[in-house]
């Protein structure tokens, strides 16, 4: 049995149908990538997993438990994070208070200073600004914030969208550097990310998006070498 499950999977948009019925699999502790172009459903497959949209049809299954109506926050408890586009942290509040924000579900205080101490020693230099407010962060430290603010949460599975849009070449290095990071701690990661090439580079496996249907899949490596995607998604 796979860690997550999706079945079937449709969304609407009002009487748009914005995923038409995809079925895919994340396996317990692997980077399973999506891309595809924009509109594709990427986004919107992440929103419904994590409880932001509500699936017309389909079942999503994550550990042998149906989440398909559970809502976000108690999603968030059992052990499923997300790093949203545009990572949106509270720009008014300190490094620190957004990283205590993602650890709003746990009440053992040691553990979440223990955690604190983990993500400061992943990303250093939070720790060095974290008395900082967010919204003066470069785009690229901001995105660290949404990862380790999502860290805070002690995930078993972690879902980011977009990781490396808006970022520099530099930063979108050390941010898919340190996604591999996070996999190698053993959190399961699925990823939604428009640079294709980097994606298939880091994952196990990769499902390609067009208009709302799963037009390819199979492991990420073969993808990176398949002439349909080299052409639609790899050219430089």
């Amino acid at each position: 049995m796979a860690m997550l499950e999706v079945r079937n999977l449709e969304v609407y948009y009002g009487v748009i149908q914005a995923l038409k019925g995809i079925s895919f699999d994340v396996e317990q502790g692997d980077i399973v990538a999506l891309i595809g172009a924009n509109g594709a459903g990427k986004t919107t497959t992440l929103h419904t997993i994590t409880g932001l949209l509500p699936a017309k049809e389909g079942k999503i299954i994550y550990e042998g438990t149906d989440i398909t109506k559970v809502p976000g926050h108690k999603l968030v408890k059992m052990g499923i994070a997300h790093v949203p586009e545009g990572r949106r942290v509270f720009a008014n509040l300190t490094v620190l208070q957004n990283l205590k924000m993602g650890a709003y579900t746990r009440t053992d205080k040691n553990e979440v200073e223990e955690t604190l101490k983990l993500v400061y020693g992943r990303f250093p230099r939070l720790e060095e600004r974290k008395n900082q407010p967010a919204g003066t962060l470069s785009g690229g430290e901001q995105q660290m914030l949404a990862m380790g603010r999502a860290l805070m949460s002690h995930p078993r599975m972690i879902v980011m969208d977009e990781p490396s849009m808006g970022l520099s070449p530099i930063y979108v290095n050390e941010i898919f550097d340190i996604i591999q990071k996070i996999n190698g701690d053993g959190t399961t990661v699925l990823l939604v990310e428009q640079n294709a090439k980097k994606a298939l580079s880091i994952a196990n496996k990769a499902y390609v998006l067009e208009t709302g249907n799963i037009a390819l899949s199979g492991d990420a490596k073969e993808l990176m070498n398949n002439d349909q995607v080299k052409k639609a998604y790899l050219s430089e």
